[in-house]
């Protein structure tokens, strides 16, 4: 997988999300409104999701945990740019 054109728009505030992402996967699929967020374990991209009636679910995101890695490591690294 490839995931290129990675925008990324940093908020000044001092909550726990940090920038809005958007990225796109392969040329051919972009996913808008994810999220930087400061956890307790560093930074993190959270997916684009929805309020339900039980919490939040994610709109999209990777199956894999190896992908899930990638996606994070290359916006993290972008967004210390």
């Amino acid at each position: 997988m490839k995931i290129d054109k990675i925008e990324i728009n940093k908020i000044d505030n001092e909550g726990k999300v940090k920038a809005y992402v958007s990225f796109v996967i392969n040329d051919c699929f972009a996913v808008h409104d994810a999220r930087i967020i400061e956890g307790n374990n560093g930074l993190f991209v959270a997916m684009p999701s929805r309020k339900t009636t039980n919490g939040f679910k994610d709109v999209c995101h990777p199956i894999t945990t190896d992908f899930r890695k990638e996606i994070d490591r290359l916006i993290i690294d972008e967004y210390n740019k």
